[in-house]
């Protein structure tokens, strides 16, 4: 059973970075994150896949933000440089176990597995 336990959140300046980490235990097809806002549905931010390494992003953060994972330490990590106050929102890792697609990469409906969340707030 996949569990994800993530850290990182905090409070930043506009303009600022962090770094989120999501260990994750268990075999999982797809690996990313997504993010909630106060009054906002749940949107996708970035996604990688643990074969091949394939990156997606929300058009909203390309260019910005950079996915990665290292698979010695079983850890997913977002790099987050040049934060708006608009990124501020409950950021979950979220895990792709069963491998289908009927869904798309962007769709919550596609992750099985969600972390509890940890808040970034860009002030």
């Amino acid at each position: 059973h996949v569990q994800l336990v993530e850290s990182g959140g905090d409070s930043v300046q506009a303009g600022g970075s962090l770094r989120l980490s999501c260990v994750a235990s268990g075999y999982t097809y797809r690996l990313g994150w997504f993010r909630q806002a106060p009054g906002k549905e749940r949107e996708v931010v970035a996604v990688i896949t643990t074969g091949a390494g394939r990156t997606y992003y929300a058009d909203s953060v390309k260019d910005r933000f950079i996915i990665s994972l290292d698979n010695a330490e079983n850890t997913l990590y977002l790099q987050m440089n040049n934060l708006t106050p608009e990124d501020t929102a409950i950021y979950y890792c979220v895990a792709d176990t069963r491998g289908t697609r009927l869904h798309t990469w962007d769709s919550p409906s596609r992750y099985n597995i969600w972390g509890q969340g940890t808040q970034v707030t860009v002030s």
